[in-house]
């Protein structure tokens, strides 16, 4: 049996969803979009996608996860967020989860703006911190997928020449 084909087609799905995963949080996009790359070049017997393109695609990849944390952190820290903080925005980030899109989005603000605010009982203050935490998370999400779809670009690119 002739298994490049289910290669390619899993291969597609992964891009797709990674592509997906790269705007929503709770899929890890540019990994699975990798995976995805390496299983339609596996397929290809790595003739069309070759190991040199792989890499620089792996290197994108980690530069996505890498740029995506450093956002998150020196938004927070920008604003002048304490330990405490910085762990309620964590929390607030697994947390909001379970409530949808609306906990996505506000979960790290309200989990930054508690742990600020436990931790100097200034709600101004606090205010900034979640805000900076949120705008973090913002600058993550379009480094996110402005690497999604350099990576898109070049795999399309290798797959066409």
């Amino acid at each position: 049996m002739d298994y490049s084909i289910v290669l390619h087609v899993l291969g597609a799905l992964l891009v797709i969803i990674g592509l997906a995963g790269s705007v929503l949080p709770a899929l890890p996009g540019t990994p699975l979009m990798f995976v995805g790359m390496l299983l339609v070049a596996w397929g290809t017997g790595f003739t069309t996608l070759g190991w040199g393109i792989l890499a620089i695609l792996a290197a994108l990849t980690m530069l996505s996860l890498v740029l995506d944390f450093v956002a998150n952190l020196l938004g927070a820290k920008r604003a002048g967020a304490s330990r405490l903080a910085l762990v309620g925005a964590a929390l607030g980030t697994l947390i909001g989860f379970f409530f949808g899109l609306a906990g996505i989005l506000l979960g790290p603000f309200i989990g930054a703006f508690a742990g600020e605010y436990i931790h100097s009982r200034h709600g101004g203050m606090a205010t900034r911190v979640g805000i900076g935490t949120w705008v973090g998370i913002l600058l993550g999400l379009v480094a996110r997928v402005s690497i999604a779809f350099l990576m898109l670009g070049i795999f399309a690119l290798a797959l066409v020449l």
